[in-house]
């Protein structure tokens, strides 16, 4: 896991990129990758901040806009099985035009099998 780096070392080391140091060196002193002091610098010249990002956040899910015809297909009598819920209403969103995948983003299996 990445350890996080103080708002002290972000500071310090923005100001000393600023103040002409490059990044090879204030990576080497302070003890970070020269990357994140790059990303630090680039961050503070577009915001002006040192501070981090957000990360994470809530997914749009995927197959909300399909749910109606979704649960037409599970009541109309695909097996119950997880694999073969997923993979039959997959399918059939293909044949409708749909555009479907093997891969589950976080949720879009709730949603296939949810009864509403």
């Amino acid at each position: 896991m990445v350890r996080s780096i103080s708002d002290d070392i972000r500071k310090r080391s923005v100001a000393a990129v600023a103040k002409g140091e490059t990044c090879r060196s204030v990576a080497s002193r302070f003890g970070v990758a020269v990357s994140s002091v790059v990303k630090r610098s680039q961050r503070h010249r577009a915001t002006g901040s040192v501070s981090p990002g957000k990360m994470g956040g809530r997914h749009k899910p995927v197959l909300e806009l399909h749910r109606d015809f979704i649960s037409e297909l599970l009541s109309s009598g695909l097996p119950r099985s997880p694999d073969g819920d997923q993979q039959g209403v997959g399918d059939q969103l293909g044949r409708h035009g749909r555009r479907s995948s093997s891969r589950s983003p976080p949720g879009e299996t709730r949603l296939i099998t949810a009864d509403t």
